[in-house]
């Protein structure tokens, strides 16, 4: 068979399923509707993991340790102390605050000024409050960090605060298994429609494949017109979702900036990227023709023409 035969016979096929679906608008919106709001969850939960990344991003750059020094040691050793820490890799920052002025910080703003007068000497230690790089924010890097600085002598405490990250860390991994979940149940939820309309479609042409076999037709040829219409249902669905979860995104725009600006930031929703909308329309194409075949191959074995 040559190339231009072989590629005419799938035309012929793919405008045949088109005009079929074609002369059944309402029946066939409703099954594209359907594959369209099962194929929306999981893109709404992948932009939802997306844009809750981004909105902490920027939070996880506060994160810093504050290493506290004995009492008694001198501030030139601090900032010598600093200095070294300043070249280890994974520090993005160190902030030296000294005892004097953590003291006139604390009377500032804790109301004891006058009581904190009569002290005969300064009970607050010497300070170094660093912030870890962008790319040393994991759980694992910040218990290096503050064992780095544990083990100084002269140091008395270190203080991370990295449980908030690690919470929000969890949070955004059980997202992601819930994505996964949810991304493979209704997977098959889109199998089950495409295969069960593809099934009331070859029951309502019986008479016509029986035509087809009796004169030769193999159940290849008899199955590639199915196949096209279940892709044709998946890309469709998948554009479908793309719609709805932009349409969302424009109706939730507005608040979500509003709310923003109410914590003094400028972030905007993230839409669903060029290789988002690919996976999704190609995994509505692969899960349309897949149910399709399934259907089609376990039913059209049982036609055969009659004598």
């Amino acid at each position: 068979m040559s190339l231009s035969v072989y590629g005419a016979r799938h035309a012929q096929a793919f405008l045949g399923s088109l005009g079929r679906l074609a002369r059944s608008p309402f029946a066939t919106f409703l099954t594209v509707l359907v594959i369209g709001l099962a194929l929306a969850l999981p893109l709404a939960l992948q932009l939802l993991v997306t844009n809750a990344s981004r909105a902490t991003g920027g939070f996880t750059s506060a994160i810093d340790v504050s290493v506290y020094f004995k009492q008694g040691v001198p501030l030139e050793k601090v900032r010598q102390l600093a200095a070294d820490a300043r070249a280890r890799a994974g520090v993005a920052e160190v902030t030296v605050i000294s005892a004097a002025d953590a003291l006139k910080e604390f009377q500032k703003y804790s109301g004891f000024g006058a009581a904190l007068q009569a002290l005969q000497q300064n009970p607050l230690p010497n300070v170094l409050h660093v912030r870890p790089a962008a790319d040393a924010l994991s759980p694992s890097d910040l218990d290096r960090l503050e064992r780095y600085f544990a083990a100084w002598p002269e140091v008395d405490t270190v203080q991370v605060d990295s449980a908030w990250v690690q919470r929000l860390n969890a949070m955004l991994s059980v997202l992601q298994q819930v994505l996964l979940v949810a991304a493979v149940l209704l997977g098959v939820g889109v199998l089950a429609v495409v295969g069960n309309t593809v099934r009331l479609e070859i029951q309502n042409r019986r008479a016509e494949i029986e035509v087809v076999k009796l004169v030769g037709g193999s159940n290849t040829f008899v199955r590639r017109p199915f196949l096209y219409t279940g892709v044709i249902y998946g890309v469709t669905g998948a554009l479908i979702a793309w719609c709805v979860v932009s349409l969302a995104l424009f109706v939730l725009e507005g608040s979500v900036a509003a709310l923003a600006r109410l914590y003094g930031s400028e972030y905007t929703l993230t839409g669903p990227a060029v290789q988002e909308v690919l996976i999704l329309l190609g995994g509505g194409a692969v899960l349309g023709w897949l149910g399709a075949w399934i259907s089609a191959t376990r039913h059209l074995r049982r036609i055969e023409p009659r004598a």
